[in-house]
């Protein structure tokens, strides 16, 4: 049995503290924007083999309850705010229910790259700007890292006058 999913590849790179921070939150936004790829009732009634009926019969539901508690015999659906939307379900929600409840020996859950949006493509070219300025302000370990010697060498630069 396999569950489809989306999932993103986080970076962490040593660099200065502003900058680190900078790539960290990049990094971050690109993984829960992809995180957030859950699986409807057509996906799992697919990938456990089952009806749909049976699926929303497993299904930790209740119509005075919006989002009821973990029910551990039943599949949990991810949180909602309104009755009207539609049920959604964690990769691994449904696979821990296929291993437990069900007991399908052989559970797999099988991660697929989502293809990239707009906010996906636009932050990774930031990202990569922020290491390719990160690359050349490692490169340039040559200067002046004091402001007294900066000024030194600013004095020898100009003219006299």
């Amino acid at each position: 049995m396999a569950v489809s999913s989306a999932s993103a590849v986080s970076t962490g790179l040593g660099a200065s503290a502003g900058l680190a921070s900078a790539l960290h939150s990049i990094s971050e936004a690109v993984a829960s924007e992809t995180a957030e790829a859950l699986i409807g009732i057509d996906e799992v009634q697919r990938s456990l083999n089952r009806s749909r009926a049976s699926v929303y019969r497993y299904t930790n539901t209740d119509p005075r309850n919006l989002n009821p508690p973990f029910n551990p015999r039943k599949l949990n659906p991810e949180y909602r705010t309104d009755q009207k939307e539609p049920l959604l379900f964690h990769p691994n929600e449904v696979a821990r229910f296929a291993r437990d409840v069900l007991r399908i020996k052989e559970v797999t859950v099988e991660v697929l790259n989502s293809p990239s949006t707009a906010t996906q493509q636009l932050l990774g070219s930031i990202l990569e700007e922020l290491r390719a300025i990160r690359e050349l302000l490692g490169s340039s370990s040559s200067l002046p890292t004091s402001l007294s010697s900066k000024r030194e060498l600013q004095d020898q630069a100009r003219p006299a006058a």
